[in-house]
């Protein structure tokens, strides 16, 4: 079955009011995170201001631009969870959007593997009991890290429902990495941080503002206040305006998508962080393998060769400095350190952990911290040890399960479908690469705010709707002979 052209004017439709929509909410909501941050703008009340935010939540929600909506609880996710302290209003925001899906739209799905779901959520009960020594440690784990990867998670597949949908939530999530990429470089060049609190000041203080070691350059955390962080959501969101690089055969689209690449390695760059120069380089050679097209096999190590150059060029400080902070070997040790820290909490603890807490973690870790670990550390800065030594290898083994399910049914959508949607999925698996193996040395599955991406694209990627909306649009002929 071939799609008529009234479906064409339908998706271009579609992807216009997204735009439309895109570019006058974000304007909107940028006033009201000015005047949440600073309290008082124009006259407005912080209160007021989070009433017009939710009213422009509803509005976009009374429009269905459903892609928008998840996006904008990414951001609070982001700014009003993370970097203002209030913890659980982007999980709570998606809740309720769930159940609101559910309750207007048709087709529905359920992951495949809701009884590990459900294993999952059960067994972190008593770590997260055992280990919140506070409200915020408790408010940290459970409705982020272990309610809300799953929330996002089916949030996701219900979202990408088809092709045209799944390709616009790439483009505002896309052009989400690009805003935040221009406010770590103004941060980086004038020191200015744009919607900035005073609640990291200490923080900052206490780590010299992340100054690297014999030099005057500092490292840009920007919204995530920490530049490890920072740097993997960069490593994450490069692969979105990718993918829709590769997909779109429009010369000022692939222009336009790639100014946004450009963006947010130019603040990659800025981070220093070598963990998450690592997870793209990863996630690259999987976009390499996953693209769709051979053309592009050959073509995206040029285009990573042309980015290389214009770094080279017009940042060759920043680029030496990065090499200089990959070879101090003090950062080496210290991570180790922390590494080996974690497997012997993991060795003494193997079933339970000592609970899932980041000030239960930094007291208790001390009786098996190694000499390495000059410091105390309230994680081991690795997302998977983390788990294991706080809540204990059934928890890491369900979470690894579910992670690789979620793959594998990324890469099955992706075998089914036309290379037009391989594009997309070949960017958000790459995404998924960046993110897990930067985990290896920072806590990015385990961070509310990555871990919220991460699962809002498994799910997307993921979604069994993408394979029957092909079907029913006649775009996946082997899907349709695998469902019969």
């Amino acid at each position: 079955m071939i799609k008529s052209n009234l479906w064409s004017e339908v998706q271009n439709k579609d992807r216009s009011i997204a735009f439309l929509l895109a570019s006058a909410c974000i304007a909107a909501f940028t006033l009201v995170l000015m005047n949440v941050s600073s309290g008082l703008i124009g006259g407005f009340t912080s209160a007021i201001a989070i009433m017009i935010g939710a009213l422009l939540f509803l509005i976009v929600l009374a429009l269905r631009q459903y892609e928008l909506a998840v996006t904008m609880i990414v951001g609070a996710h982001i700014y009003v969870d993370w970097y203002l302290g209030f913890g659980i209003v982007g999980s709570t925001i998606a809740v309720g959007f769930l159940l609101f899906l559910f309750i207007v739209r048709s087709p529905q799905t359920t992951p495949r593997t809701l009884w590990l779901w459900g294993l999952y959520l059960v067994l972190a009960i008593f770590p997260v009991i055992r280990g919140s020594q506070s409200r915020y440690d408790l408010a940290y784990y459970y409705p982020n890290i272990i309610l809300g990867a799953l929330v996002m998670f089916w949030l996701g597949m219900l979202i990408a429902r088809d092709r045209v949908h799944l390709k616009i939530l790439f483009q505002i999530l896309g052009a989400l990495g690009a805003l935040l990429a221009v406010h770590t470089i103004i941060q980086a060049t004038t020191g200015i941080v744009v919607f900035g609190s005073s609640r990291f000041d200490a923080y900052l203080a206490q780590v010299s503002n992340f100054g690297l070691a014999n030099s005057d350059l500092s490292r840009t955390g920007s919204l995530f206040a920490n530049p490890d962080w920072n740097g993997t959501f960069f490593a994450i969101m490069f692969f979105l305006p990718f993918g829709l690089f590769a997909e779109n055969p429009s010369i000022p689209k692939k222009a336009f998508y790639f100014i946004e690449m450009l963006l947010i390695v130019i603040a990659l760059l800025y981070t220093y962080s070598v963990g998450a120069w690592i997870g793209a380089v990863a996630g690259v050679i999987t976009f390499i393998f996953f693209v769709g097209r051979n053309h592009y096999r050959i073509l995206i190590p040029m285009l990573m060769v042309i980015i290389g150059g214009i770094l080279l060029i017009l940042f060759p400080v920043q680029v030496s400095a990065l090499f200089q902070h990959a070879s101090n070997p003090a950062e080496v040790t210290l991570r180790s350190g922390a590494w080996q820290t974690a497997i012997n909490i993991i060795k003494a603890f193997p079933l339970t952990g000592i609970g899932l807490g980041l000030t239960n973690y930094l007291i208790h870790a001390e009786p098996y911290r190694v000499l390495a670990q000059h410091i105390p550390l309230a994680h081991p800065h690795d997302a998977y040890l983390e788990l294991g030594a706080m809540a204990g290898l059934p928890v890491l083994t369900v979470f690894l399960a579910l992670l690789l399910s979620a793959v594998w049914q990324a890469w099955r959508n992706w075998l089914l479908l036309e290379p037009d949607t391989r594009c997309l999925l070949g960017g958000g698996i790459a995404a998924i690469v960046a993110l897990s193996v930067n985990s290896v040395s920072i806590n990015g599955w385990t961070l509310p705010p990555l871990a919220t991406i991460g699962w809002l694209l498994l799910g997307a990627i993921s979604s069994p709707l993408l394979i029957r909306q092909a079907i029913s649009n006649g775009e996946a002929m082997e899907a349709e002979k695998v469902q019969k």
